[in-house]
């Protein structure tokens, strides 16, 4: 994996720069070959603590967790525990629909474990309401201005520019605020 480290507000030292290559490094143990990937790392210190942001793009999968903690290489550790977690789940899923697909019903030593990760991580997407409502056309910035009305961090809304397309405004953490929209 490729490291592209980053600091915001902090001096990447060697120190910090080989400690975060070795916590994330230990992520590559979770594939058959190493990937080859872009790991962006996001180093930074806040009023609020220290702050570390790992995205990690893969075939067909987008990694990324973010950690605050009071200390920079705590927040290393904790950011690379998150990694880990998405990692396990996403093999999880993986081995669960090839063995749907294939029919197959054995189950080896790995299998159990897995199936027991699944079981309890599972538990963790308790879907608990669903809303349905109609998307009004409107600007960004009508999008926000509603969004802050409605007291919420995100606001779904039809942008009423050249597409028409589903768009979601959100607060970013920092207080500015972001724009999603589909690829085209």
């Amino acid at each position: 994996m490729n490291y592209t480290i980053r600091g915001a507000n902090i001096e990447v030292t060697e120190a910090l720069r080989e400690y975060v290559q070795k916590r994330i490094g230990r992520l590559e143990r979770y594939f058959e070959a190493p990937p080859i990937a872009d790991v962006n790392v996001t180093l930074s210190v806040t009023k609020a603590g220290h702050s570390v942001e790992v995205t990690i793009p893969l075939p067909g999968v987008m990694l990324r967790a973010e950690v605050k903690d009071g200390d920079m290489y705590a927040s290393i550790d904790l950011v690379t525990e998150k990694l880990e977690r998405q990692i396990r789940k996403l093999k999880t899923k993986a081995n669960r629909r090839i063995r749907q697909e294939s029919g197959m019903r054995s189950f080896k030593e790995e299998d159990e474990v897995a199936a027991a990760l699944m079981h309890e991580e599972e538990d963790d997407f308790e879907l608990v309401r669903t809303k349905r409502f109609n998307l009004k056309p409107m600007d960004v910035e009508e999008a926000i201005l509603q969004m802050n009305m409605v007291g919420h961090n995100f606001f779904v809304f039809a942008n009423s520019g050249d597409s028409e397309q589903v768009n979601v405004v959100y607060k970013r953490n920092d207080g500015t605020y972001g724009l999603i929209e589909p690829a085209r």
